[in-house]
């Protein structure tokens, strides 16, 4: 089967899984212990820390490892909220971020926040003035994602920070898809708070990390939590971990090169899809644009439908971020940028990874011209 639904999740590199098989034989005791066996698994995890916060230009003291990107989400506004509560209770948000940001915006709502979600332009970027006007006095904390899971569309995320870093306004960014794809500078970019996932850089699922810069106030939403500083509760897996940062590492040895790849793949597939332009719309930016991710929208059929047939001809796609998949609601990222409902309905992603060939990409146009002529 073709697998194109990269930016759901990854197959696990061998090397990787190599890592996580010697770690788990090897270092298998809780970090947490003060005997000799949980100091070697304590000093594993500094070490990755370390690695991860030079992989993000960030400091050590500032990496947190969760369960995934969700709970890295989810822990990091939380525990900002709390260690900043004497501002105010006002955030601001996008329509068009990852499910697990935003429902916890909506459920903030219920819990006496006021949150303001601010649009997106046709490509599916932030505007920059709609953004400025959003921030008020008691404006605590923003959480922009870096780039969509959706189309790929990347954020403004410099211009971004330095509006809320002028204003005083804590700045979390979801970069679950960027990380390992494109540079992420944390302190160029003036960023408080990061999440980032394993399983979308071909590590294990199940880890992820929060940062949070060492100079931005926090608080645990778990009284007595002792695991990661206090920032989560459970023993840390600490073969995933290491998993991870070896993923992470191996992800940024060729990551120019790969990227280069992965855009001559993309541009090789909308080419071939021009035959079909009355028919499909590549949607995204024309520069801002992660080059694994191409979104495409169908003039007469749903989204789910391309994907069942897709599936039926042994290749793998998706109609939005596996976190919704089965909810049957139309895509937030292209009613965000103002298709109808229909038309956000017709929504459909295709990935690609390490894996991907040219040969593939031929067989999924053939495939997706098929499946139009067919209707």
């Amino acid at each position: 089967m073709i697998y194109l639904d990269f930016a759901a999740t990854t197959p696990i590199r061998e090397e990787v899984l190599n890592v996580y098989h010697d770690v788990a034989k090897q270092v298998y005791g809780n970090a947490s212990s003060l005997h000799d066996i949980g100091t070697k698994a304590d000093h594993a995890l500094t070490l990755c820390r370390g690695r991860l916060a030079d992989l993000m230009h960030g400091q050590q003291d500032g990496v947190y490892f969760t369960s995934g990107g969700s709970e890295a989400n989810i822990l990091a506004v939380r525990s900002l909220l709390l260690g900043n509560n004497e501002k105010g209770k006002h955030m601001i948000t996008t329509e068009v971020e990852h499910a697990s940001l935003y429902n916890l915006f909506q459920q903030l709502e219920t819990e006496g926040y006021d949150v303001t979600f601010i649009g997106v332009d046709t490509n599916g970027q932030v505007r920059l003035d709609e953004l400025r006007k959003a921030i008020r006095p008691d404006t605590v904390l923003a959480s922009i994602q870096y780039a969509n899971s959706e189309t790929g569309v990347i954020q403004p995320i410099k211009d971004i920070g330095a509006i809320l870093k002028q204003h005083h306004v804590v700045f979390h960014t979801d970069a679950v898809q960027a990380f390992g794809k494109i540079p992420l500078d944390i302190m160029a970019c003036q960023i408080d708070s990061v999440s980032i996932a394993s399983h979308k850089i071909y590590g294990p699922k199940g880890i992820g990390a929060c940062y949070i810069a060492p100079s931005t106030r926090w608080k645990s939403q778990y009284a007595g939590a002792t695991h990661e500083g206090g920032f989560r509760v459970g023993t840390v897996d600490v073969p995933s971990v290491t998993a991870f940062t070896s993923a992470a590492e191996l992800m940024g040895q060729k990551a120019m090169e790969e990227q280069k790849r992965l855009q001559q793949l993309r541009e090789r597939l909308i080419k071939k899809l021009v035959p079909l332009e009355h028919e499909i719309t590549v949607e995204g930016h024309p520069k801002d644009q992660l080059a694994n991710i191409v979104g495409l929208t169908f003039k007469r059929v749903q989204g789910q439908h391309i994907m069942l047939e897709c599936n039926r001809y042994g290749i793998a796609i998706s109609t939005g971020s596996a976190c919704q998949v089965g909810q049957q609601h139309p895509s937030r990222m292209m009613l965000a940028t103002g298709k109808t409902t229909e038309e956000a309905n017709s929504f459909a992603r295709l990935s690609f990874g390490l894996t991907t060939t040219e040969a593939e990409i031929d067989t999924v146009a053939e495939t997706l011209e098929k499946i139009i002529t067919d209707i």
